[in-house]
């Protein structure tokens, strides 16, 4: 949250417009589509590909599968491209994907005669599958597969290539085969309302479908889903299938799910609401006892917890001293206070400076008692995620369900990520707001300190202005969240971040382009989202410092929103 986070910065210059943010789902083959990329996976080194600059090496670990994959540095202004024409027929639609990881990475196709597409993925440290398709045009028999990687990041690897589709002539590689059904299917987590489920990889697979008695749930692309909508008390019987373009497996064996008793009300926050981070120290911006927050805040969340020496576990340490003599006791009547004047006052865990690591089952239990510990002892309503070094999706959300066992259906989870974190459903942090999203309160991303990124129409927009506000929420909006679920985080003042800081118009004026349709750039949402959720700030004592100029604009407005 502060001015000195390291930011990954992109150049529009140099990115493709056609980024496509989601992943689309393969269709199904038919008997005579086949694999059209010759040396798909690599085994005869580079052959029958090119990589620019002498980028592309084979090796023999990491691969996906088979005995090689592809190894692509990017140095300079080179971005380790590597290509293959593929032989197609016209008029015909192909199903393109491989599987990367390590740094960013990208997979796309030119010379379609129609649309040319590509997908991407945030750097990696396991095996992801890119997948999008593209349809050739009327005279188009080759096309060019390409993927690359981003200037200056680390290399990244790429392996198991296809194009599937009618055979152009020619391809070597056989087409898809209907994967095997899951294993180890198992209940990780439940609430009043919901049954969260985990199982293990199936190789070839795209995609899975769950099951819930029987009945087609859902489809996701990863080895978890979460299935909302369940009645209290209730069990519930759950199955899984892997799919890809061959078809859908058998299912898996069934395992059962129960709903936990209905345990008070949820939280009571107004449909649009203003979160502020009050500052536990003193860095040189206005001292605040929490009593002195400024009215229009509906959610305080108190920067920062503290990690321990115990794996994932954090405490809380008031700074009575850096704030003039605040005591504990003063600390605890202010929040309940607060909490008595409708507000919400919940602790975040990380910051720039945050130590915190949930990477395994036990962190994530002792990341869950320790959080339920801080909050019992000082009157938490709940817990807001922070943690900018990253973060692991399976043992967050398994952190963040058991947490949410213990609570109960009043917590309030919140999550500040930065905007590179939520440029794709694929990022870490996209997963776990995704996998808790029946728990989720909302998701207050920091649009600053960050350059320039990619909006929901791939197109790249400069930190600063309205279209970068709103097309970049534009992706979580469209992408899974709720509008309820979604917040517009900025700077109280310039003195709060080192850059991206916005005069309190302009955040008004994406509030209406992103709830009403009015106050837009150039960039214009594909729908509106009424329900949006309202606006976040570091911090509020920032603010104080400025004169309260932030929150007393923007306050009233997030409250006055239809």
């Amino acid at each position: 949250m502060s001015p000195h986070r390291r930011s990954l910065r992109f150049w529009s210059g140099a990115v493709t417009a056609a980024l496509a943010l989601t992943v689309t789902t393969v269709g199904q083959a038919s008997a005579a589509d086949v694999n059209n990329a010759r040396n798909a996976g690599f085994e005869s080194g580079l052959s029958d590909w090119t990589c620019s600059a002498g980028s592309g090496t084979a090796v023999s670990s990491p691969v996906h599968s088979g005995s090689a994959a592809l190894q692509a540095t990017p140095s300079g202004q080179d971005n380790a491209r590597c290509a293959q024409t593929v032989r197609v027929k016209p008029n015909s639609t192909y199903s393109l994907g491989a599987w990367v990881r390590g740094g960013y990475a990208y997979l796309g196709v030119t010379g379609t005669g129609t649309t040319d597409v590509s997908t991407w993925t945030p750097d990696s440290s396991s095996w992801k599958q890119l997948s999008t398709t593209f349809t050739t045009g009327s005279s188009t028999t080759s096309v060019t597969v390409y993927t690359h990687g981003w200037y200056g990041q680390a290399a990244y690897y790429a392996d198991d290539v296809s194009v599937i589709g009618p055979d152009g002539g020619g391809g070597t590689d056989p087409g898809p085969t209907i994967p095997s059904a899951p294993a180890g299917l198992n209940v990780s987590g439940t609430s009043s309302s919901s049954v969260s489920l985990a199982w293990n990889a199936v190789s070839g697979a795209t995609g899975y479908t769950v099951y819930r008695d029987g009945t087609k749930v859902t489809a996701v692309s990863g080895t978890s889903a979460t299935v909302t909508g369940l009645a209290a008390s209730t069990s519930y019987s759950f199955q899984v299938t892997a799919t890809n373009g061959a078809g859908e497996s058998p299912k898996s064996a069934a395992v059962t799910g129960t709903t936990s008793k209905p345990n008070g009300p949820g939280p009571a926050l107004p449909k649009h609401a203003v979160t502020g981070y009050w500052q536990n120290f003193n860095n040189g911006a206005t001292v605040q006892k929490l009593a002195d927050v400024q009215a229009q805040y509906d959610i305080i969340a108190v920067a920062f917890a503290d990690a321990t020496s115990t794996p994932g576990a954090v405490t809380f340490n008031l700074d009575s001293a850096g704030l003039g003599g605040y005591t504990v006791d003063q600390f605890k009547a202010d929040i309940r206070a607060k909490q008595a004047a409708g507000k919400k006052v919940i602790v975040s865990v990380g910051g720039e400076r945050g130590t915190v690591a949930v990477n395994d089952a036990a962190s994530a239990t002792n990341f869950a008692n320790s959080v339920y510990s801080v909050m019992q002892t000082y009157g938490f309503d709940g817990v807001d995620i922070d943690l900018e070094n990253g973060l692991n999706a399976t043992y967050m959300t398994q952190a963040l369900r058991s947490l949410s066992a213990k609570a109960g259906s009043s917590l309030i989870i919140t999550m500040a990520p930065q905007t590179i974190d939520m440029q794709s459903t694929s990022n870490s942090y996209f997963q776990t707001a995704l996998n808790i999203k029946d728990i989720l309160t909302v998701v207050n991303m920091q649009y600053y300190n960050s350059g320039s990124m990619l909006g929901c129409d791939g197109k790249v927009y400069g930190q600063g202005s309205v279209d970068f506000l709103t097309a970049l929420a534009c992706i979580q909006l469209e992408n899974g969240l709720a509008p309820s679920q979604v917040g517009l985080g900025l700077p109280a003042s310039t003195r709060g971040a080192g850059s991206g800081y916005v005069s309190p118009t302009v955040v008004n004026n994406a509030l209406d382009c992103l709830t009403k349709g009015t106050g837009c750039g150039s960039f214009k949402p594909p729908r509106t989202y009424p329900g949006l959720r309202g606006a976040m700030t570091w911090s509020t004592n920032w603010d104080a410092t400025a004169g309260n100029a932030w929150s007393n604009a923007v306050g009233p407005h997030v409250h006055g929103l239809p």
